[in-house]
């Protein structure tokens, strides 16, 4: 028996979308650039799969375009904005992904200036220090690159209150959303915003699939040359059964985003609940309580016998999760965002994440094993 409790890592793909995937390549193999049926039938495909896309998130179907995934699409807004809008100064967070972190370093090489603005324990973002910063930006072209969930302990950034900034002081502003689209209600009709990014994979939708956002007002040449594809914006024959599973993927998605949070939250409070009750100082990471992502619950266990090997112990006994650290070469290496934030290194993070295949029993299971693995609260003796 296994129980995946990793989705904010990947997610399982959606029987939907098999079959919507399957159908695809059954029948939809012309090339789209080409003028014949076969090729109109596939441009049709992706065009349809494009306005589902942009309904989704309340743009226009000129404002979206696919790439493979969110990595590639963080890419294409950071050292294209560098590249074709003047973008010399950027301002981001200590605690973004490292599909921003790394691009950041490249552009920075090239003469961009580099801001960090604070952030708190919980990983909040100190929105007065990233008024001052927009504020210092004098005459440079300003991007704001921050995300939308934090991909580890799950805080959300106020889009609003960021756009708002953005608009004052005439900066572009650029989100990943990879970890909340079809999840949360994002509209960049109502939200001023440059640059979006979002990954099927996240979503229930298949790998290498992903799109990009960029607002009618901001024009950038391709980050990948070749042919004409993407209207000019992406060389390459274009993933067909990627983005229709995309698509459909985030189309239900949107459309149970409402019962799939109900249902979410409720496994999320639950397993707070027992594991405070279980177990001695148990912590939680993040900003858990206030403006989090439902779908993520990044747990501090304290130094115990077990607790250094508890996500291996986890996985031998059937559980997959995520830690905190990253793994390079076999050597555990702390994560950036816990740094970013403080926390205590002599501490095992572990990050459970959620989805809504996901049921109590599942919860209940990852209880049981842990009872095997850490040493439980005595019970209080009744008085009398």
């Amino acid at each position: 028996m296994r129980i995946y409790l990793d989705n904010a890592a990947t997610t399982p793909l959606r029987t939907e979308v098999i079959e919507e995937m399957n159908r695809c390549m059954r029948d939809i193999y012309g090339n789209p650039s080409s003028i014949h049926a076969e090729g109109r039938k596939a441009r049709a495909a992706i065009e349809e799969a494009r306005k589902t896309v942009a309904n989704a998130i309340g743009a226009s179907i000129g404002e979206v375009f696919f790439t493979s995934g969110g990595t590639e699409s963080n890419n294409m807004a950071i050292k294209c904005s560098v590249r074709d809008l003047g973008v010399s100064r950027i301002i981001s967070s200590p605690m973004e992904h490292h599909c921003v972190l790394h691009p950041l370093d490249v552009v920075k090489k090239h003469g961009v200036k580099i801001d960090l603005v604070e952030v708190d324990a919980r990983g909040r973002i100190n929105y007065e220090h990233l008024e001052q910063l927009l504020k210092a930006g004098g005459d440079n072209k300003t991007m704001v690159s921050l995300m939308h969930a934090n991909n580890e302990i799950g805080t959300l950034s106020d889009m609003s209150r960021i756009s708002q900034l953005c608009e004052a002081y005439g900066a572009l502003y650029h989100s990943d959303t990879v970890q909340t689209i079809a999840h949360l209600p994002i509209d960049v009709s109502k939200t001023k915003i440059h640059f979006l990014a979002g990954g099927a994979h996240k979503f229930h939708g298949p790998k290498g699939a992903g799109f990009i956002y960029i607002n009618s007002e901001a024009t950038l040449k391709p980050f990948i040359d070749g042919g004409s594809q993407e209207r000019n914006m992406r060389g390459g024959t274009e993933n067909i059964y990627g983005i229709v599973g995309m698509a459909r993927a985030l189309e239900l998605g949107v459309a149970e985003m409402e019962s799939h949070r109900t249902h979410i939250e409720g496994l999320r409070s639950y397993l707070m609940e027992q594991l405070q009750k279980r177990y001695h100082d148990i912590q939680f990471l993040g900003d858990y309580d206030g403006q989090y992502n439902y779908r993520v619950l990044n747990v501090s266990f304290p130094p115990s016998k077990n607790s250094e090997m508890l996500l291996l112990h986890l996985d031998i006994l059937g559980i997959s999760a995520s830690g905190g650290s990253a793994c390079s070469s076999g050597a555990e290496t702390r994560s950036h965002v816990l740094k970013a934030i403080g926390a205590d290194p002599g501490r095992k993070a572990i990050r459970f994440s959620f989805s809504f295949m996901n049921t109590k029993a599942d919860i209940d299971y990852l209880l049981d094993k842990l009872d095997t693995l850490l040493e439980k609260r005595q019970a209080t003796p009744a008085l009398g």
